[in-house]
């Protein structure tokens, strides 16, 4: 599996960072950690909660990314379809999914 060059780990936060702020206000500040072909990303909530979001998967490309979606049931990340119907799409696309399933009842 490949790593994601160091470029693209700043592209994608900084794309996902743009995104939420537009987007998702509610998710406050993004986190991201990194771990071979996988970035991970988490909100840190205004009322301090930290809710895990998704887990990207690098396939060499900055433009499509699998996605895992954070199960709260199982405390796991899981492979997902995004709602396109694709397993694999934009950043924006798999943070949009997660944020509507767990930040839309936020507002």
């Amino acid at each position: 599996m490949a790593t994601p060059p160091e470029s693209t780990k700043i592209s994608v936060r900084q794309r996902l960072r743009a995104h939420a702020k537009t987007h998702w206000p509610q998710a406050g500040e993004l986190e991201f950690r990194y771990r071979g072909a996988f970035v991970y990303v988490e909100a840190h909530l205004t009322d301090g909660t930290v809710q895990p979001l998704i887990r990207l998967r690098y396939g060499g490309t900055a433009r499509h990314w699998g996605f895992g979606l954070y199960l709260a049931s199982s405390d796991k990340y899981e492979n997902q379809i995004l709602p396109s119907g694709f397993p694999a799409g934009s950043p924006e696309e798999a943070l949009d999914c997660a944020c509507r399933l767990y930040l839309d009842n936020l507002t």
